[in-house]
């Protein structure tokens, strides 16, 4: 496990230092401190390998990585809150971080997907995975009635995905210079304006 974490750390240095195209595995390996095989037989080719990276950058970590998104401690804490404007304030929380760490190797992965089959199939399952867990993020906030009126979980798991989209920091952190204190109070406070009553 150890040597995995290793060979995806390497990875996410190269991936991000050189592209896609132009990290090698046996660059990745020399990195790494192994061979060339033993990334093969632990982590699997250049594709594998920069999934591997965009799930650990998600995470926060290539250990935390092997969780079930659920069993994440950041994201414990979302669901066990039981107050829905904390809710929201605390699934805020995690944003910056997430873009933060995520935003760089998502952009390598974006500039290659374009010419390999294999990343444009890791672009739709990222993209299908962000939205399948704001749709269950949607469905405990309906199913807790915290909701505002007439605002069904699906159009909730909508506004969830727009307003927390990586366009969103990007354009106001990346590029209008907002701090992460600031993009996460906003992402809270619009969040339960558009969500919840009152």
């Amino acid at each position: 496990m150890q040597t995995r974490r290793r060979i995806i750390d390497a990875a996410t240095r190269l991936f991000l230092d050189r592209g896609y195209v132009g990290t090698t595995i046996p660059a990745l390996a020399a990195d790494a401190g192994v061979s060339v095989e033993t990334v093969y037989r632990s982590a699997g080719g250049k594709a594998e390998l920069l999934a591997a990276a965009v799930q650990a950058a998600l995470a926060g970590g290539a250990e935390r990585a092997e969780l079930p998104v659920e069993e994440r401690p950041a994201i414990r804490r979302v669901i066990e809150e039981p107050d829905p404007r904390r809710q929201l304030r605390a699934y805020a929380a995690t944003q910056p971080g997430v873009w933060g760490r995520s935003g760089p190797l998502l952009s390598v992965l974006a500039a290659a997907a374009g010419h390999d089959p294999a990343l444009a199939a890791l672009q739709d399952r990222l993209t299908a995975q962000r939205l399948d867990g704001l749709r269950r993020f949607a469905q405990l906030l309906h199913d807790r009635g915290a909701l505002r009126s007439g605002l069904p979980a699906d159009r909730a798991a909508d506004l969830l995905w727009t307003i927390c989209a990586q366009a969103n920091y990007d354009s106001l952190v990346t590029r209008r210079g907002w701090t992460a204190d600031e993009y996460r109070t906003w992402l809270g406070d619009t969040l339960i304006s558009s969500l919840l009553e009152g």
